[in-house]
Parts: C-alpha cells; structure tokens; sequence
C-alpha cells in the first residue's frame, strides 16, 4: 500500500477518488479483466472506494476486516451487486466486528469466520483461510 511500511507516499493517496483511481490504473496496468479484489485491513481504503464506484468490474470481493467500512452508507453498500466473501479471524474483536456490521449491507455477501484467527487469519491459519477462499471462488460465475 503507498505511503504504508517502506513504500513511498503516493500523492493521489490522499482521497478516496484518488485511492480509487490508483488502484484502477493499477488493474489496467496489470492488464485483469474481472479479477477477485481481495482486501485486508489498510487495503480498504483503496478497495472500499474501487467496490462502490466499480463493483461491477470485479468478478468478487473478499475484505478480511478491511478499514474504512464506516465511511459509507448502508445504502451505499447496498447498491454493490458484486459477490462477496465477508472472512476475518473470530480473535479480531475490534476491526472484523465493525467492518462486519458496515458490509454486511452488501447484498450478495456471505460470511465465513475462521476459528481460533486474529486480524491476520491468512497467516494464523493459512489452510482454513484458503479453503474458504477457494470455496468462494469455485461458487463464482
């Protein structure tokens, strides 16, 4: 993420619009049509943004208690058609709970918690978080 860890700052980082438009052009560099964004954590300031303006353009969604859910709408969320797999780590009591309550207006949403995972459920447990990844990803069109 630009500006996050040893990355330098991106200018057009500062807004929402701008995190949108990074990570369009970002996608269109990478030449993906249809691709499934998956968003941890600080990623939701980019991917939130994407997912609102241009879910349309995305085959799938997977926020793993992403930040940001609560600068939008219920009804900003629910105008979002895009499938979506709602995944944290049941040990994330302070993120994976609120952007629960926030994404859980995503009309084609399905959730799948991962027992005994923190924030980072990827790492804490890799093989329950691929398995329900790669369930979402067979279900998709």
């Amino acid at each position: 993420i630009p500006g996050y860890g040893d990355s330098p700052p991106v200018e057009m980082a500062v807004t929402a619009q701008g995190r949108r438009a990074f990570l369009d052009r970002v996608l269109q560099q990478l030449g993906l049509q249809r691709p499934v964004l998956i968003s941890p954590s600080m990623s939701g300031r980019f991917a939130l943004p994407f997912l609102l303006a241009h879910g349309d353009r995305l085959a799938g969604f997977v926020p793993i208690a992403p930040v940001g859910t609560k600068d939008y709408t219920a009804e900003q969320y629910r105008r979002v058609q895009t499938p979506t797999l709602i995944l944290y780590g049941d040990r994330d009591t302070r993120l994976a709970p609120q952007a629960l309550q926030n994404l859980q207006h995503l009309p084609e949403h399905r959730v799948a918690v991962l027992s005994g995972a923190g924030h980072a459920c990827y790492l804490d447990k890799p093989e329950d978080f691929h398995q329900a990844l790669l369930g979402f990803l067979r279900q998709l069109k």
